[in-house]
């Protein structure tokens, strides 16, 4: 046992249900129905289901009819980056006339789709970048007539890099030539809602993606909130659920957690901000207080995601020594730790092999303390010193 119990330090992997959205999804539940049922128990699912979609909505300055639900933010940007690529073919548009544009240190749940339409004939390009920002100056030379999408990241919930997507429109709209159509910006917003606004409109997006376990929702859902600029086909058949785009019978439940969190984040977010660019600070000077530490992260940084690396050391053992004492951090994102190789956003953000094969990320919520970092910080000096004394 623990003398502090369990402590839980990746939140950027997952953030644990907030109790709001347990008691929202276990409401919902008595909704049994299939929400595209005529009788009364349908309609009470699709009256669940569609007051879902209007906070959903509310929460992204968007209409409800923008916002498709997905089973979370992986499936959110295959049907985003695929679905607008069909949807562009369908049109008639061919293959050699598109150019798609893209983050290369976003989650892999973008970065494959991308990099998979080149099977297809299309060119895909990864955006310039500089010290891990996007390079403005080298973006512009990159856009050309044929470019047709952009995908993003908000924020990177492995390093804590924030990303202008902002910026970025600006600079799409008034490089692209006269007479090209616009270029649709996809932002993956999954790590944003926590401590920015993810109004669509404000980021600049004509497609963004969400995933509520980032958030305490209930894990299993997602969602796209699109632009009239933004067409999509779908991905499968079946049923004409989501307004067509996603085949599939709707969880009234999952949906009414999802909002209820989204509320939640937007409610916290000024104070978690505040407070956890104070923890942030501590904890990143307790942590270079050791030998041979780099902490990832530019100007514009999240306030609860630290991602360093120790370069040398065997970060998966330390991970492992930390486990034990009761720690849970991880030293990528989750969706990529079977890979054997390094971090790939801190690869592309650093340029450093070494600070790639030698990351930890450490990531908190709203109930975090700042003794609990405190604690952490002590146990990580501990254990880098153990790392250090017996070498693997």
């Amino acid at each position: 046992m623990h003398p502090f119990g369990r402590t839980y330090l990746d939140y950027a992997a997952s953030a644990p249900c907030t109790p709001r959205a347990r008691r929202a999804f276990m409401v919902a539940l008595k909704a049994y129905g299939n929400p595209s049922s005529p009788h009364e128990e349908g309609r009470k699912a699709k009256a669940v289901l569609e007051a879902a979609r209007s906070v959903v909505a509310h929460e992204t300055g968007a209409k409800p009819e923008s916002v498709i639900f997905t089973a979370g933010a992986t499936e959110a940007n295959n049907l985003a980056i695929l679905g607008y690529i069909r949807a562009l073919q369908a049109s008639g548009t061919p293959a050699s006339s598109m150019h798609v544009l893209y983050h290369p240190g976003a989650h892999i749940s973008l970065v494959r789709p991308v990099t998979a339409l080149t099977q297809e004939g299309i060119s895909i390009e990864p955006l310039a970048l500089k010290e891990g920002a996007f390079d403005i100056e080298r973006i512009k030379t990159q856009i050309r007539k044929e470019t047709c999408l952009v995908a993003i990241e908000g924020l990177s919930s492995e390093t804590g890099m924030r990303y202008d997507a902002r910026g970025l429109r600006q600079i799409l709209d008034e490089a692209r030539p006269a007479d090209a159509a616009r270029i649709v910006l996809l932002v993956d917003a999954s790590a944003l809602p926590s401590v920015e606004s993810i109004e669509r409109t404000r980021l600049g997006a004509d497609l963004m993606t969400l995933d509520a376990q980032k958030i305490g929702g209930v894990r299993g859902i997602g969602a796209i909130i699109r632009s009239s600029a933004a067409a999509l086909a779908p991905l499968y058949a079946g049923g004409g659920q989501e307004g067509g785009f996603r085949p599939g019978t709707e969880a009234p439940a999952l949906a009414a957690a999802f909002a209820e969190a989204l509320g939640e984040a937007r409610a916290q977010r000024d104070a978690f901000s505040v407070r956890s660019e104070a923890m942030r600070a501590e904890l990143i000077a307790a942590i270079t207080s050791l030998p041979n530490v780099f902490i990832q992260g530019g100007k514009r940084h999240a306030p609860h995601i630290v991602n360093v690396s120790f370069c040398g050391r065997d970060t998966d053992y330390l991970v492992a020594l930390l486990d034990a004492r009761g720690f849970s951090v991880a030293t990528k994102s989750a969706c990529e730790t079977d890979s054997t190789e390094g971090s790939r956003a801190v690869m592309v953000e650093t340029g450093k092999e070494a600070r790639a094969a030698s990351t930890l990320r450490i990531s908190w919520g709203p109930k975090t303390s700042h003794g609990t970092l405190r604690r952490f910080a002590r146990a990580l000096a501990e254990s880098v010193a153990f790392l250090d004394q017996n070498p693997v």
